[in-house]
């Protein structure tokens, strides 16, 4: 893949986890009316599930690429980053759901909350008001602007960062109770829709986008 965020970060996380790629056969490769989607779905061995997305359009006036991290195996919130650049502006989204057995600890939270404050002088991304609010962090990280790919690069590098170190460090939890609070996640998001949901059920219909986001993205089986 020919990407800004991908490619590094599947760096990163290969330099502490074993990362076994998963076939997906046709919906590797998704295209229509102008849109194409290249899904990479893994195993994170003794973690959970990794998906790595990236979308172009409008001859490469679009782009869009996004790392999922679903923890199975510890005990962690899902993490999601979603870089856009569109004609010229980028957004950096960095969410992370609470989707945990039990609360994250006091200092991962505050570890995140200062690399948010690093970027304080930065526009924050207005995003419109979604179900999952609730249940996203406030250290999760939105900034936009034009000219700050190595800015945004390093947010992306530094959340992710952080994120893997705790999770490598944390205890093994109920793999059952653990894969259920993602399910729940991945379904909810589903059933009351979000911007990438929306725009694959539009393209390529209910049957390929349950399959891509439940299964691919969030390692959910139906």
């Amino acid at each position: 893949m020919d990407t800004v965020f991908c490619n590094d970060a599947l760096r990163q996380i290969r330099a502490g986890f074993e990362v076994s790629e998963i076939d997906i056969g046709k919906d590797r490769h998704l295209s229509k009316g102008g849109l194409h989607f290249a899904t990479h779905s893994y195993e994170m061995g003794g973690a959970g599930h990794l998906c790595l997305m990236t979308m172009n359009a409008f001859w490469g006036l679009m782009r869009m690429e996004s790392v999922v991290i679903s923890p199975m195996e510890k005990d962690m919130p899902l993490f999601n980053i979603d870089w856009i650049r569109a004609f010229g502006k980028e957004t950096l989204l960095i969410e992370i759901y609470d989707t945990q057995l039990e609360p994250l600890a006091e200092g991962t939270a505050e570890t995140f909350a200062k690399l948010l404050e690093r970027d304080s002088d930065l526009q924050d991304a207005k995003t419109k008001p979604h179900w999952y609010d609730a249940v996203r962090y406030p250290f999760s990280y939105g900034k936009t602007g034009k000219n700050l790919t190595e800015r945004l690069k390093r947010a992306g590098k530094d959340y992710l960062e952080v994120f893997l170190r705790t999770l490598a460090e944390a205890p093994a939890c109920d793999l059952a109770l653990k894969s259920e609070k993602n399910a729940d996640f991945a379904l909810k998001l589903v059933a009351n829709s979000g911007p990438a949901v929306d725009t694959m059920r539009g393209k390529f219909g209910e049957e390929t986008m349950r399959r891509v986001v439940l299964r691919h993205m969030y390692g959910v089986e139906e």
